[in-house]
This record gives structure tokens, C-alpha cells and sequence, in this order.
């Protein structure tokens, strides 16, 4: 398997931020984690106060401030926390996986379980946060979680698998184009069907749109 060292530019003041994280009790960030998915997953973003998020995570106010200033702020560290998870599972789970086809299924499918199991983190991605704001989310400039995803587009490629008629950047927002919106859509339908059930059909779609065409 080829290894490919990704460094996207880094985002100083998302580093600073969690460093500053890493000083806050883990029950105290638990609690404002959920406090944070509960109220912007079913308010609108402009709705929902610090006050409000304080309250319902029963910290002071002072705590909410002292760490992140602001509620745009808070939003991007709560989103590093939870998506970092998602880099986590995503690098154990392509250990040991050579070929191209597979390691590009696999990620698809760590990608799907959790967005399936976790639809207040997608809402609050896609409903809370601009798109040109993405870049603020620390895990977007993760060299973790992107080398685990670019590594695979770009692994693909240079086997003569997947599309190299244009960038690997372009592999992966083809994959979270067409991930993020099936997801967002099932969400928002409030589909009984789980999008892992309908995974190998899915997964064929995906891979239709990012083969090499012959």
C-alpha cells in the first residue's frame, strides 16, 4: 500500500483552542457536549444563547465564557470533539486493508455508521456552522483525518482504481457531497430504514461516481 503524508495548513487559533480543552474536566466538556447537541440540533442556530447552553450543561456561565467566548466558538470546539472521533475510527479501521477498492468501501461505511448513529452531530454540522465557515472546525485541517481520507483517495488513484483525471481533493468532496446530503436528506425525512441497511447499494452508487472510467 502507498503512503501518502498529507499536511494541510494548520488553523492557529483552532490549535489553541484545544489545548484549552484539554484543560477542562471531561465530565464538565460532557455535559456541554450534550447541552450543545440537544439545543442546536432541534433550535435554530440565533435561537439558542450561551445562557442557554450553560444552563442546560449546569456550568456557570463564567465557565462557558472562560473557554470559548463566543457561540460561534463554542460550536467549532464541539464539533472538533465529536468529528475527531470519527478520525479515530477511521484510522483503526483501515489498519491492515491493502487493497484500494476495500479500504475506499470501508471508508465509506465507518463514514455512514456514524453519521447514522450520531444525527444531532450532522445537523448541527450542516445547519449550525456556513459552509465558509467549515475551515474554523479544527478536524477539517487535521492532518489525521484527512490523511486518512485523501490517503485513500489518493491510493486509488495512483493504483489506476479510482478517477485521475482530477484532484484526490475532488474525490473527497464527491464522497462527502453525495455522503453529507444522502444523510442530511435521511435526517430530515426521518427515515425508519437505516442508511447501513441499504449500504451495498450505496456504496455502489459511490463507487460508480469515483471509479476510473474505462
Amino acid at each position: 500500500m502507498s503512503s501518502t503524508a498529507i499536511s494541510p495548513a494548520r488553523n492557529p487559533a483552532a490549535d489553541d483552542r484545544q489545548a484549552i480543552l484539554a484543560t477542562m474536566r471531561p465530565d464538565t466538556l460532557k455535559r456541554i457536549e450534550k447541552a450543545v447537541l440537544d439545543l442546536f440540533s432541534l433550535q435554530d442556530f440565533h435561537d439558542v444563547s450561551l445562557l442557554d447552553v450553560a444552563k442546560a450543561a449546569n456550568v456557570s456561565l463564567q465557565t462557558i465564557y472562560k473557554y470559548f467566548g463566543s457561540k460561534e466558538t463554542l460550536v467549532y470546539a464541539m464539533l472538533d470533539v465529536m468529528l475527531g472521533r470519527l478520525a479515530e475510527r477511521m484510522i483503526d479501521h483501515l489498519q491492515g486493508i491493502d487493497d484500494a477498492r476495500e479500504r475506499l468501501r470501508k471508508t465509506c461505511w465507518v463514514t455512514l455508521d456514524y453519521m447514522d448513529k450520531h444525527p444531532a452531530v450532522m445537523l448541527l454540522l450542516f445547519t449550525a456552522v456556513p459552509v465558509s465557515r467549515h475551515r474554523n472546525i479544527r478536524i477539517y485541517e487535521s492532518p489525521e483525518l484527512m490523511s486518512a481520507f485523501l490517503g485513500v483517495f489518493k491510493d486509488g488513484q495512483q493504483r489506476g482504481v479510482l478517477n485521475n483525471r482530477v484532484s484526490s481533493k475532488i474525490l473527497l468532496d464527491v464522497f462527502m457531497g453525495i455522503v453529507g446530503r444522502v444523510v442530511l436528506m435521511h435526517i430530515v425525512r426521518r427515515e425508519d430504514r437505516s442508511l447501513i441497511d441499504q449500504f451495498d447499494e450505496l456504496f455502489n452508487i459511490l463507487w460508480r461516481a469515483m471509479s476510473l472510467p474505462e
